[in-house]
């Protein structure tokens, strides 16, 4: 699956998501560990094959704390959205399918203090409007860290979309979503 989206070397991927306007209907922000109980419960009822724990993210969360993103409205958790910032070599690797997307190793991704050459979005999962936020996330990376970053990667699904929404848990009435990690 991960091929489909590859094979062109334009940025056309990295920038459907850069034309999201934020908004101020939902509150994004970095998530806290506080959140993590919640966020791993979304994933788990709304992600088929989703095996996240409380402690796997919060380990990800300290490698890199701007890694998770939560999605609010009204104080209510509403989902969040996970991203694997890769390094060249880690970069390298999604481009050959030579990464495990699951359980990347750290040699993969780039340090908090490093560029980031690719952002993969790892997991994405809400109720209702928190597809909104996405232009908000958007927003968040526009920041230097973020602009070596050449491709959003994702499964070629259009930002935004029926389709994003279906696929990644953001619409309430579908449960028939998939990860955009490997099975």
């Amino acid at each position: 699956m991960q091929k489909l989206f590859r094979e062109s070397g334009d940025f056309a991927a990295r920038h459907e998501l850069d034309r999201l306007s934020p908004t101020s209907a939902i509150t994004v922000s970095l998530a806290t560990r506080r959140q993590l109980v919640d966020l791993v419960a979304i994933a788990r009822r709304e992600i088929p094959g989703v095996n996240a724990s409380e402690a796997g993210l919060a380990q990800f969360l300290c490698d890199d704390p701007e890694s998770i993103f939560a999605f609010e409205r009204a104080g209510n958790l509403l989902g969040g959205i996970a991203f694997l910032y890769l390094n060249c070599r880690g970069h390298d690797a999604l481009l050959l399918d030579d990464i495990d997307l699951k359980n990347p190793g750290r040699e993969f991704l780039a340090r908090p203090d490093e560029e980031v050459s690719a952002i993969y979005v790892w997991a994405l999962a809400g109720y209702g409007r928190a597809v909104v936020g996405l232009g908000n996330v958007a927003e968040y990376l526009r920041k230097p860290r973020f602009f070596g970053a050449d491709s959003a990667e994702y499964a070629g699904i259009e930002f935004p979309s029926k389709e994003f929404c279906g696929c990644t848990a953001l619409d309430p009435h579908c449960r028939a979503t998939r990860t955009h990690a490997r099975s």
